[in-house]
């Protein structure tokens, strides 16, 4: 793994090193918006190193009250969409540009796709990714043969390092969501889900730097243009929601996020260009929901899906797209690569946001069997002691009282509830820490 240092610019070397950082294929003042036409060609010239993964209903269409069909693109061979994207510009690059080789900035799925790709091909790869890409991304990349830099603590220094490496190196940069070639590359998962799915209503796209929303947008609305397209990201890095509130692609601050593969700054302005009359509507989501939402493929769909591919699902649960019970939508699972130690976070977050793990404070009698007592209480209605603690020097009150932590886990929301109400009818001072959806919105044991 190489570390390459650029000393990070401030605002004021930006001034210096602009002509640097252009990227020749997403200029501003020309962008370029992309075809029905170039995303059939895509189609064609992919389809022999791109798996045509399977879209198939739901189990959760009877209990969301939607027909659902699932876009399984996580079953590419790197567990992400991005490899449609990286395989057409790699086809398209000429022998010199082969010679010298590509680099691409990546918080993971756009560089494993690079490098899987580039390996195939053999055209050497350069990939720049942030100090806060996901390990198992970084570790796949070397596992392809490419050369792993390690540079920048978000996305956008991550590509200053790689646009001034493709300067000096003479490397062709590939743009991960704004290229033109990646656009039409992704757009041919649209392509598919009009061949496998009839009678559509809506695709939701989960939308990042837009390329995805873009192609998919072109491909469907083509087809058929009643269908409705609906973007969704995540609160903490809604760039795309930010764009149409101020009418072009704007710089957005991003926070960490479950949603790291949507973690993109500025949407691109091709896709912008692509992508910005042929929207119906952009969706927002709550970091909470997109926990619920991985929790729930796993335990209905017995499929992982990282968090950018579990967007869609948490816009029905948070109930952003009501409107369309009774009615056919289709949802892309971008991508399946989560870390697994991220995985366990998410599961333990999303059953917490489920009312399902809950955390509770009882002051109780500090004699011989009072906490027994508690523990058999608490046992007797099926609930699951997870974790306890004790404490005392804190109940100043009362010195025969001692005040008992617990963490406990239920079957479902309303499960809960009866704990809730059963400690209270026999213990004066109860306490929970999170009794959830009560902001949210619904309970979810409806799911």
């Amino acid at each position: 793994m190489e570390q390459y240092t650029n000393n990070s610019p401030s605002d004021s070397d930006n001034d210096i090193d602009l002509e640097m950082l252009d990227d020749p294929c997403c200029n501003p003042n020309k962008p370029v918006e992309i075809t029905f036409e170039e995303i059939t060609s895509a189609a064609y010239k992919i389809r022999s190193g791109i798996s045509y993964t399977p879209c198939i209903r739901s189990h959760m269409s009877r209990l969301t009250g939607m027909d659902i069909y699932l876009k399984k693109d996580f079953l590419q061979q790197t567990g992400s969409f991005k490899e449609r994207g990286a395989r057409y510009v790699l086809l398209q690059l000429t022998e010199e540009q082969k010679r010298n080789g590509v680099i691409a900035a990546s918080l993971g799925n756009h560089a494993q796709a690079v490098s899987y790709h580039g390996y195939l091909l053999g055209v050497p790869v350069t990939v720049v990714m942030p100090i806060v890409a996901p390990i198992m991304k970084i570790q796949k990349c070397r596992e392809y043969n490419a050369n792993v830099v390690m540079e920048g603590r978000n996305m956008a220094e991550a590509k200053r390092v790689a646009y001034k490496l493709a300067k000096e190196r003479g490397l062709f940069y590939i743009n991960g969501y704004d290229n033109p070639q990646t656009i039409a590359g992704q757009g041919t998962i649209g392509l598919e889900i009009m061949e496998q799915v009839d009678d559509i209503d809506a695709v939701v796209v989960p939308t990042g730097g837009g390329g995805l929303l873009a192609g998919v947008a072109v491909a469907v609305k083509t087809l058929n243009p009643s269908i409705k397209i609906i973007g969704v990201e995540s609160e903490r890095c809604a760039s795309y929601s930010k764009a149409m509130e101020e009418s072009q692609p704007i710089h957005t601050d991003i926070e960490g996020t479950l949603a790291d593969g949507l973690a993109v700054p500025q949407v691109g302005y091709n896709a912008w260009r692509t992508s910005r009359s042929l929207i119906d509507r952009m969706v927002v989501v709550k970091e909470e929901w997109i926990a619920v939402a991985i929790l729930r493929f796993i335990e209905n769909e017995k499929c992982v899906v990282e968090g950018a591919g579990a967007c869609g699902l948490a816009a029905i649960l948070a109930g952003h797209l009501d409107d369309f019970k009774g009615k056919r939508i289709v949802l892309i699972l971008s991508g399946g690569n989560i870390d697994t130690t991220i995985l366990g976070r998410c599961l333990e977050r999303g059953l917490a946001a489920d009312g399902r793990l809950v955390k509770c404070k009882i002051t109780v009698s500090d004699r011989p069997g009072g906490i027994s007592e508690l523990c058999k209480f608490i046992g007797s209605i099926g609930v699951s002691i997870k974790d306890i603690i004790h404490e005392r020097a804190w109940v100043t009150s009362d010195v025969f009282s001692v005040e008992v932590k617990v963490v406990c886990e239920t079957r479902d929301y309303n499960h809960t509830v009866e704990l809730r109400d059963m400690l209270h009818s026999k213990y004066k001072k109860v306490r929970f820490d999170n009794i959830p959806m009560i902001e949210l919105g619904p309970p979810l044991n409806s799911f």
